[in-house]
């Protein structure tokens, strides 16, 4: 039986890294495969620019979502515009993936659990009730815990439920 293709996938440019990502990603998240692959071939060569035999798009995916990585060249470069979330359920996998996804990347300078990882691939850690926090109905909570936020690259659960209940 056919797997029936996702109406919406979420489609990566990479310049040639597009099979090293998706097997950097589905190695991190534990409910993960590896797709079809397709390779280039010398039809289009004069637009593509790309050698014969060498993997054009790798689909994968990751928690149940589907993504296709594109070897497409370096002319397009990711940027924080375009971004993915992890929601975690304890500090023990915010750290897992801190730790993995920020592995030969950077964290960045910024606050709230942003990261960018060795593809130059923007990511977001955070705990799954953040926004609960954030939109706490007393507004000093809720400040409480935006400044303590704001303090943060790594975010650290405690902190901010410290933060909420002081």
């Amino acid at each position: 039986m056919k797997k029936k293709l996702q109406k919406i996938a979420t489609n990566l440019w990479f310049d040639s890294q597009a099979e090293e990502a998706a097997t950097f990603y589905t190695c991190i998240f534990e409910n993960s495969k590896i797709g079809r692959i397709t390779y280039y071939g010398s039809i289009g060569q004069e637009i593509h620019g790309m050698s014969e035999g060498k993997v054009m798009t790798i689909e994968f995916e990751l928690e149940g979502q589907t993504f296709v990585a594109l070897n497409g060249g370096p002319q397009f470069q990711f940027t924080e515009a375009i971004s993915f979330i992890i929601h975690c359920r304890s500090q023990e996998e915010v750290d897992y993936y801190w730790d993995k996804l920020s592995e030969g990347g950077e964290e960045k300078a910024q606050a709230c659990g942003w990261l960018k990882d060795r593809f130059g691939v923007s990511w977001q850690i955070i705990p799954e009730h953040i926004t609960d926090m954030i939109n706490d109905p007393d507004p000093e909570r809720s400040a409480r815990v935006m400044t303590a936020l704001y303090q943060m690259k790594k975010i650290d659960i405690n902190t901010l439920k410290q933060a909420l209940n002081e």
